[in-house]
């Protein structure tokens, strides 16, 4: 951000509360490239092996994760598992946020037109690096549903005779675009039903079956983490079947950007929307579009926009007037993410999940959903009791659970083998919170 924008001592401020929560969260990172050797089997072990143990180790180091939470405020009151649907600005986030909202608010035009811009890019560039794109291929949103809404109406190569490809464990609201889209052109929708657990070769081979059965589809929605259960799609080797197919992918990734370590190439799409507000931890209201290098051809500019001599990502979609201190604090942001760690994070949210679903899956009265292989796991899970899988049931089991156990959690709908209970945890998240939600299972399973 320009110098112009904030004061020396809100400079200061910011470094001060990141110096912090450095020397609290981060560990010591290995270096060097060297073999050592396992003393107990006689092995040689990498440094990157190394590495990747001593991230699953601190895992479970309750007293480092306690470090971390100390940075986020709590609810009082209630045991939260409910952190998907967006997440907490940490507080050295939180101010730096409210900083620039009041220098935005004092300074009004005066900054907007004159120095917005090169603060936009900045952000820009920073989401572009996390993502490991070219900042050209990236354009901030206000988050993934206005990036993949404007992607499936300004798709050009869809009309009568064509086909998409959806999932039940798609988002909803674009399951339901795409259907009116279908009415709309003469398009057939081909709906697929995922198992309520399932490995990665298992959905890989679902698509692929799809993709060989239907030759004329042309757009593929495939969701990387489902907001349902949690499920992790195999989503590069969807996107490489699909590819061979001349049949285009759009990725639905609002859940995984935080929640999973990966760089947006991992994911070998086309077309990519991201939420930053869930487990970035931006404030509320931004997210991103990733448009693969050579494919912006294949969608429209927003209405009223015009490509002219130079296509651009940015004209992909129109915002208006946002949040303009919500947007130049996206670095703060990636700051306390990155000092934490992408790979960290994952880890700890995978043993939260583990914690529940471990001891759950041995329960005869409950049904856990999402993944059959740690690969199609992620920090999310769902579960419902033995055979109650109606709307009614979820909401239910939803309100027993806070009425009788204090735990609060969010029922959903769209899966079509029934409705279920999300469990989603967060950095802050202790172990012991969730030994309290794996003591209800066993009240509720006998």
């Amino acid at each position: 951000m320009n110098a112009d924008i904030r004061s020396e001592s809100v400079l200061l401020g910011r470094r001060s509360l990141l110096t912090a929560a450095a020397g609290l969260v981060c560990s010591p990172v290995l270096r060097g490239n060297a073999l050592s050797t396992d003393a107990a089997a006689g092995e040689p072990v990498s440094a990157a092996e190394r590495a990747a143990a001593q991230v699953q180790h601190q895992a479970q180091d309750e007293a480092h994760w306690e470090a971390v939470a100390r940075f986020f405020d709590r609810t009082d009151g209630v045991v939260n598992l409910e952190h998907g649907y967006w997440g907490r600005m940490a507080r050295p986030v939180l101010e730096h946020y409210t900083q620039a909202l009041e220098r935005v608010n004092r300074d009004g035009a005066w900054y907007a037109r004159r120095l917005y811009g090169a603060d936009y890019q900045e952000a820009r560039a920073r989401v572009a690096a996390l993502l490991g794109a070219d900042p050209e291929e990236v354009a901030l949103t206000r988050n993934a549903t206005e990036a993949i809404h404007n992607l499936i109406r300004q798709f050009r190569w869809l009309g009568r005779g064509d086909a998409v490809l959806v999932a039940d464990v798609d988002y909803p609201s674009f399951r339901r675009l795409l259907e009116g889209l279908g009415a709309e052109r003469g398009v057939e929708v081909i709906r697929l039903a995922l198992p309520p657990r399932a490995t990665q070769d298992e959905l890989a081979d679902l698509y692929r079956s799809a993709l060989a059965r239907h030759r004329h589809l042309r757009l593929a929605l495939v969701t990387h983490v489902s907001n349902q259960h949690g499920l992790v799609l195999p989503v590069a080797a969807i996107a490489d079947a699909a590819r061979a197919q001349g049949v285009y992918i759009l990725c639905d990734a609002a859940q995984s950007i935080g929640l999973l370590d990966y760089r947006v190439v991992d994911l070998n799409c086309d077309w990519v929307g991201f939420n930053l507000h869930k487990w970035i931890g931006s404030p509320l209201g931004l997210g991103a579009l990733y448009m693969r290098s050579g494919t912006l051809d294949a969608v429209a500019p927003y209405p009223g926009e015009h490509d002219g001599d130079e296509p651009s990502v940015q004209r992909r979609i129109h915002t208006g007037t946002w949040d303009f201190a919500a947007a130049i604090s996206i670095p703060a942001a990636l700051d306390f993410h990155l000092q934490i760690g992408g790979a960290q994070k994952e880890a700890r949210l995978r043993y939260l999940r583990s914690l529940w679903t471990t001891p759950a899956q041995d329960l005869s009265g409950i049904e856990v959903l999402g993944g059959a292989d740690e690969a199609s796991w992620s920090g999310m899970g769902s579960f419902r009791l033995a055979h109650a899988t109606t709307a009614e049931d979820a909401r239910a089991l939803q309100q027993r659970l806070l009425k009788e156990f204090n735990v609060f959690t969010v029922p959903r709908y769209g899966l079509a083998s029934g409705a279920c209970v999300r469990i989603t945890p967060q950095v802050f998240t202790r172990a012991s919170d969730v030994a309290v939600l794996t003591a209800a299972l066993k009240e509720l399973a006998a």
